[in-house]
């Protein structure tokens, strides 16, 4: 299978402030454009070089992956694509679960470090809290 990302996603993200004791700055969500939905928050649309920490899964409840990457759309195709050898690619994880956005790469690489530190339990809550049915949100920022 392969796939082509579009230099023009044309991909904004919706997100919204989660209380302070979750341990989480802002919970995101990928909206087509083709959706005709605009953006709400004041925070620009997403584009290519947007800093963001991911969880990837090889099926609901399954082995899971945490990254940070500065080009979400083109990291998650490489995971799905089995580009690079790795865990990923050793495990089969190719389904995008969760994703946040980032202002800057030091944050980012920041939260990865602490959802790595994370319980597996924990990981699982913050998915299922965005992600209920374990959707691949690829489609989305694709």
């Amino acid at each position: 299978m392969e796939s082509v990302i579009p230099a023009q996603a044309g991909i904004q993200a919706l997100c919204f402030v989660i209380p302070a004791q979750a341990g989480i700055q802002a919970l995101c969500f990928v909206i087509p454009a083709e959706a005709g939905i605009q953006n709400p928050v004041s925070r620009p649309a997403m584009n290519r070089k947007q800093p963001a920490v991911y969880i990837m899964a090889s099926r609901r409840n399954g082995t899971l992956y945490v990254g940070v990457t500065s080009n979400l759309p083109q990291r998650v195709w490489e995971h799905r694509n089995d580009v690079r050898e790795g865990f990923t690619k050793k495990y089969g994880v190719h389904l995008l679960v969760y994703f946040e956005l980032h202002d800057d790469m030091a944050s980012a690489i920041t939260r990865e470090k602490q959802l790595k530190k994370w319980k597996r339990a924990w990981k699982l809550e913050l998915i299922e809290a965005g992600n209920p049915q374990w959707r691949d949100l690829w489609e989305d920022i694709a």
